[in-house]
């Protein structure tokens, strides 16, 4: 059976190595030659998740850096964290850099019989291809436009920036900072003793505004004694939820599904969990001895899309929730979250919650 990946992203190669354990042939779709990585960006991963990708995907031990506490400020509580999770030393979950997991992803499948890659074609010649199953990750071709334009959507009127700082050696740099500020949320999220990425989400209509990000990664700097801040990259914020997952054999899949605010780092984990349910419903079939065909797309909307958009209205209402906070006066609402914080099953559950979504 053969199946077709559009695109060359982490979910697709991601995609691609689940489809080769399964002894699937697999065609990826990419245009991109010459690929350029980008060293500065990174991404969290769930302890779940983690534990999926090394059974199911592939060994990624050797490039994760672990976390094991998380603690979260506010613009009027620079000094005391209002939320502190700690999982004795455990790990909650990893950061990654980007192109470390995407050259792993992509050296294992240039060594798979099962795999090869081709370049771009349009929809027309890809149905040629009689495919079994056709996996959509690429918000840009003419199947996106065709089939898969109709969502709903929300501008956050912001930037999200993107960078690495260079500090001093810290030697259990394992704690996650997360600063609701006046301008937006900024995350600080170690990867190594002396890097850490820095996700600054700043509320703007105009990426240009005359916004110091070094001065304000600096003004907002929980621990670290900053050696250098490499050069920031930014991206336009939006949220976005797709009202169809599928046409026929063809099948939406990461960012074309869902988009979500990054103050969570849970963009990434929502794809994983939708790769491990699709993962369950093919070998579903397989154990059967049937064929993959447009079932599957079905099955795959109706078990993923309530939970996918609840997972993501959570995400939305945590983010709006602080927004609100930093415009009051009153500091009623952070001392209400500040007791409820402390609640040792309700610590808990944001735990799950943030490890599993909805897919507990």
């Amino acid at each position: 059976m053969k199946v077709c990946i559009i695109g060359d992203g982490l979910v697709s190669l991601t995609l691609a190595n689940m489809l080769i354990k399964k002894e699937l042939t697999v065609d990826i779709l990419s245009n991109r030659k010459n690929r350029k990585f980008d060293k500065f960006r990174t991404l969290g991963i769930s302890k779940s998740n983690i534990d999926y990708f090394k059974s199911e995907i592939l060994d990624i031990e050797k490039i994760l850096w672990k976390i094991n506490k998380i603690k979260i400020y506010t613009e009027k509580n620079l000094s005391k964290e209002i939320i502190k999770f700690d999982n004795n030393n455990e790990q909650i979950f990893s950061i990654v850099r980007n192109y470390e997991l995407l050259k792993l992803l992509n050296n294992k499948l240039k060594k798979s019989r099962f795999v090869r890659f081709k370049s771009i074609i349009n929809y027309n010649d890809i149905v040629k291809k009689n495919y079994k199953l056709i996996i959509n990750c690429n918000p840009n071709h003419q199947i996106t436009k065709k089939f898969f334009s109709k969502r709903i959507e929300k501008n956050y009127n912001s930037f999200a920036y993107t960078t690495i700082i260079d500090h001093e050696k810290v030697v259990d740099n394992k704690t996650a900072y997360q600063n609701f500020t006046n301008n937006g949320p900024i995350a600080f999220l170690p990867i190594s003793e002396n890097q850490t990425s820095v996700v600054y989400s700043i509320r703007t209509k105009n990426k240009k505004n005359n916004f110091d990000i070094k001065n304000l990664i600096k003004k907002y700097n929980p621990i670290y004694s900053i050696k250098k801040i490499n050069d920031c990259k930014y991206i336009n914020l939006k949220s976005s939820h797709l009202r169809k997952y599928y046409k026929d054999n063809i099948i939406a899949f990461g960012d074309l599904l869902h988009k979500i605010h990054p103050l969570a780092g849970q963009g990434f984990n929502m794809s994983l969990r939708d790769i491990k349910l699709l993962s369950n419903l093919i070998n579903e079939k397989i154990n059967l001895g049937l064929d993959l065909d447009s079932a599957i797309c079905q099955e795959f909307q109706k078990k993923s899309q309530d939970k996918n958009y609840l997972f993501s209205t959570g995400i939305d209402f945590i983010y709006e929730l602080f927004n609100f906070e930093s415009k009051i006066k009153s500091n009623f609402l952070i001392k209400s979250i500040n007791i409820i914080g402390k609640n040792k099953a309700i610590n808990s559950y944001f735990k799950k919650f943030a490890d599993n979504g909805f897919r507990i």
